[in-house]
């Protein structure tokens, strides 16, 4: 029994350095898909060795979930979208969450009739049970507005939100004090999931799109400490080492995304982004100063340009227009222009969305720039192309009166010429209107986004 403790114990500390590799790994897309097997590799080790541990089920059945797992998980990689990325991470989210609502409690229930139960196990399955419900149905509230499903494009509206959320905690904490109590009692457990499942829901439900990128951190950390609370529970160390892993490098993510807004978490969880009494109207701002522009003259102004930033957004990803956007930076290097692309922290729906599309066209990653690097050299610029983004590019983030007061952007208005292709002059997600669209130095190409970089590279190979 010895040497297998041992054995077993070595086989944790490998999947825990593997871990710890494997987001080594994540931090560059250069090694991100070593990192990412790395990581896989530890986890099937820590898998396999947990079940043949326990003895609780035959190695064949082992082999089954496997194959069935990776089956599902070839499937989905190979059917989604990267477009639909944001909603996949979600549900993963989600069901770690699950996870570790269902393996707590069944441990906890096997523990209530057993006497000498340690009080920190208690608190550390209640726990578990609190953050993975909060996670899973908070995911799942954040994957129907990614997926713009009808019911939870707008807010579910009903008063006194914020007061709603503070009594559900306090109970949720109260049911909690009760467990401990009363450890031998596992109805405070499945009350205590009940109550934070709704939770889940009312802390999510009003956040807007804008805000997702923040949320969807957040839930990632939740997860990874749900499943170290539940580490604690089972008194698995390599469960606990993963957790606490996933839970701080979300907690991180989180803060850079936050920062990245000019927004606090409070704010981000509790705040609405609304346009200030006394703002400026869509007429007021657009009336008769927007200009149009087609494919032919677009290509006429890069034909002479010597520097082009390239800001992509959502709106690119909607349209998947990465391959299209990756030929036309290639056309235009191979006319001597400098090519960059200006990505912004929160740009889409999850953070790093633009990074992945960029990455799966194969555009190189030392062409792309954060708003540090690239705002200095902006005046610099000839030609700005802002492919379906927004918010991250609204000058009025510069006004201390507007919604998005503070935010740190790209400063496309200051380039020489800045063009915008977007479907309409419809406003980002803090639901403003754009000053940039109506300045002199900007041109709108109205249209879809990969029809418009299609059409913009043939008219730029007839030139």
């Amino acid at each position: 029994m010895e040497t297998r403790a041992v054995i077993i114990g070595l086989a944790y500390l490998v999947s825990a350095v593997l871990f710890i590799l494997g987001l080594k790994g994540l931090t560059h897309p250069r090694t991100a898909v070593r990192g990412n097997l790395l990581g896989a590799l530890g986890m099937l080790l820590a898998v396999v060795v947990t079940l043949a541990d326990q003895g609780i089920v035959g190695y064949w059945l082992i082999g089954t979930g496997l194959i069935i797992g990776t089956l599902i998980g070839a499937v989905l990689a190979i059917k989604i979208e990267m477009t639909a990325m944001p909603q996949m991470v979600a549900l993963f989210n989600g069901f770690g969450g699950a996870a570790s609502v269902l393996v707590a409690g069944a441990e906890l229930i096997v523990k209530s009739g057993e006497e000498g139960v340690k009080r920190g196990e208690i608190v550390a399955g209640l726990l578990a049970g609190l953050i993975g419900a909060v996670t899973f149905w908070g995911s799942l509230v954040a994957f129907a507005k990614l997926q713009e499903i009808p019911a939870f494009k707008k807010p579910i509206d009903y008063p006194m939100k914020q007061a709603g959320n503070a009594v559900l905690g306090l109970v949720v904490l109260g049911l909690i004090v009760l467990g401990i109590m009363f450890p031998g009692t596992v109805w405070f457990y499945f009350l205590i999931v009940i109550v934070a499942s709704v939770l889940g829901f009312t802390l999510v439900n009003p956040i807007g799109g804008a805000d997702m990128p923040v949320v969807i951190a957040l839930l990632n950390s939740y997860s990874g400490l749900a499943a170290a609370a539940t580490g604690f529970v089972l008194d698995n160390s390599v469960l606990i080492i993963a957790g606490s892993l996933v839970g701080a490098s979300g907690v991180i993510l989180t803060q850079i995304m936050c920062k990245a807004m000019n927004r606090s978490l409070t704010h981000v969880l509790f705040g609405v982004l609304e346009a200030t009494e006394g703002s400026a109207t869509a007429d007021e701002v657009y009336g008769g100063k927007v200009k149009s522009t087609s494919a032919e003259e677009v290509a006429m102004l890069m034909e002479s340009a010597q520097r082009v930033v390239i800001v992509p957004g959502y709106g690119m990803a909607v349209a998947q227009a990465q391959h299209a956007v990756r030929e036309l930076g290639e056309l235009l290097s191979a006319r001597g222009c400098t090519v960059e692309y200006a990505i912004h922290p929160v740009a889409g729906r999850m953070p790093g969305h633009m990074n992945v599309l960029l990455a799966e066209a194969e555009v190189s990653y030392d062409d792309l720039k954060e708003p540090g690097d690239i705002n200095p050299m902006m005046g610099q610029t000839d030609v700005v192309l802002v492919i379906g983004a927004n918010d991250v590019v609204n000058p009025e983030a510069r006004n201390p009166k507007s919604a998005i007061a503070g935010m740190p952007i790209i400063d496309c208005d200051k380039a020489r010429t800045c063009i915008v292709v977007k479907r309409s002059l419809s406003p980002g997600f803090a639901g403003i209107p754009n000053p940039l669209f109506a300045l002199d130095n900007t041109l709108m190409f109205f249209g879809d986004g990969k029809k418009a970089m299609v059409d913009l590279v043939a008219a730029l190979k007839e030139q």
